[in-house]
């Protein structure tokens, strides 16, 4: 085995081996009848097209209006998006040109085989953080849809009744619909189910120029500046959080037919173009029906009991049941191998007691995720905080791969040193943006935030 590879590597996954020319890429070979024959394997990249949608487009969605609002208005937040998209993008080349260097077939790869076993480690804690944190926001969602559903079904009065108190609803919901979906060792049955729901948030971006030209909304406040020029940053946890796909883009172009940077491009150009279009028209048109008075969640703010809105309303939370499993999934996997790496757990203790751990991994998890998903006010809140995690992976690791790249070399040349260049610009954006969403939403809990915009139907 090479040993530049990354010893938890899977043996079978596409790419083990020597490297070979780039057409070669996503291929398994087959003796027959003395002659090799290769078999293509893997993805096309029109269908990962759909693969990148899936992990960019999401529960960032429904606060991208509110987001618009708080960062003055719709001009100011598109050229900031504009901006930030440039860099988001910037980091998959970069991220698929490092995991090229040892064939990494996953985020947390690429960083261990360029920076080290510390800054894996240290991914790793990120990435568990960031997917935890996402479960929250998810459980959130749930209980907004079941007070939109109820609203609907029994007016005003459903907020009288214990049983359909909000943390009553999520609680149960939660425990008979999600947590026997987290227990398999693997989670193959739920592409398709999670994959429904993507149309279900395109549905909702459909949803949002119809009602807006349809509606009859009067009296909606607009702003078209910041009442700071500071504000405007307010809208990056948002757009960073939105558009994190990097923790998935690494699987994503391991998987490619030809694994090439040719390829990953058209897919890159198509996804990131449903993916933009989507957020942004759903901002722009969510804060031209309602404003400054926009929710933190769009949905809780159209009419119950409108049919188009109810049948959004269920489709965004069949997304959120069905995605909920697959995130615990990707965390425990970096929480199982971040313990049995740290505790140095033996190699027949690891085979042995796996479903012990999973089971046990699996219960806190679910629990921790539920009791704050039931006491936080709303995904806002959450937001904030992911927003900065999200930084991490869209800039600073990818800078200091880059970095690393460039040291690797024993003659620098121009390419080099502008190389290098970019990655310490891409981590000091980075670190930029995590400092100053940390304090933004450090400051918001202190001053107590715009509470008007967090009142449920309950409230």
């Amino acid at each position: 085995m090479d040993p530049d590879l990354p010893e938890d590597r899977p043996l079978l996954f596409p790419g083990n081996g020597p490297v070979q020319d780039e057409e070669d890429y996503g291929t398994n070979q087959q003796i027959q009848k003395g002659v090799i024959v290769q078999e293509p394997t893997g993805t096309s990249w029109y269908a990962s097209i759909f693969l990148v949608v899936n992990a960019a487009l999401g529960a960032g969605l429904l606060h991208f209006p509110r987001a618009y609002d708080e960062a003055g208005g719709i001009v100011s937040s598109l050229i900031l998006q504009s901006i930030l998209i440039v860099f988001i993008m910037g980091a998959l080349f970069i991220l698929a040109y490092s995991s090229d260097q040892h064939r990494s077939p996953s985020y947390q790869d690429v960083v261990r085989s360029l920076c080290g076993k510390h800054q894996h480690l240290i991914c790793s804690l990120c990435i568990i953080l960031y997917m935890f944190g996402t479960c929250i926001t998810f459980l959130i969602i749930i209980g907004d849809q079941f007070d939109r559903i109820f609203m609907y079904a029994y007016g005003p009065e459903f907020c009288a009744k214990w049983y359909f108190n909000r943390k009553f609803t999520i609680g149960v919901s939660a425990v008979v619909m999600i947590l026997p979906l987290c227990f398999p060792k693997r989670i193959d049955f739920l592409k398709y189910p999670s994959a429904l729901g993507v149309f279900g948030v395109l549905f909702i971006v459909v949803l949002m120029p119809i009602k807006y030209y349809t509606g009859n909304y009067e009296h909606v406040e607009i702003k078209t500046r910041p009442d700071a020029w500071t504000n405007v940053f307010l809208a990056l946890p948002d757009i960073c959080f939105g558009y994190q796909c990097h923790v998935s883009s690494v699987p994503i172009y391991s998987c490619l037919r030809k694994r090439n940077i040719r390829e990953f491009t058209k897919t890159l150009i198509f996804g990131f173009g449903i993916c933009t279009v989507s957020y942004s028209v759903a901002a722009v048109f969510g804060y031209l029906t309602f404003g400054t008075s926009v929710n933190n969640d769009i949905l809780l703010s159209y009419d119950p009991k409108d049919p188009l809105v109810l049948v959004a309303v269920i489709m965004i939370a069949a997304k959120m049941f069905t995605t909920y499993p697959i995130l615990l999934f990707c965390g425990r996997i970096a929480l199982d191998s971040t313990w049995i790496s740290v505790l140095q757990v033996h190699p027949r203790d690891v085979i042995n007691k796996e479903p012990r751990r999973r089971i046990t991994q699996v219960l806190i998890w679910f629990t921790l995720t539920l009791v704050l998903a039931l006491f936080i006010p709303n995904i806002g809140v959450v937001i904030q905080f992911l927003g900065g995690l999200a930084a991490v992976f869209i800039f600073v690791f990818p800078g200091f791969c880059l970095i690393n790249l460039s040291l690797l070399v024993t003659r620098w040349n121009l390419r080099h040193l502008l190389q290098a260049c970019l990655g310490v610009l891409y981590v000091v954006v980075g670190a930029f943006i995590f400092g100053l969403v940390t304090t933004q939403s450090i400051y918001k809990d202190v001053e107590g935030g715009d509470t008007s915009s967090k009142l449920g139907p309950c409230d």
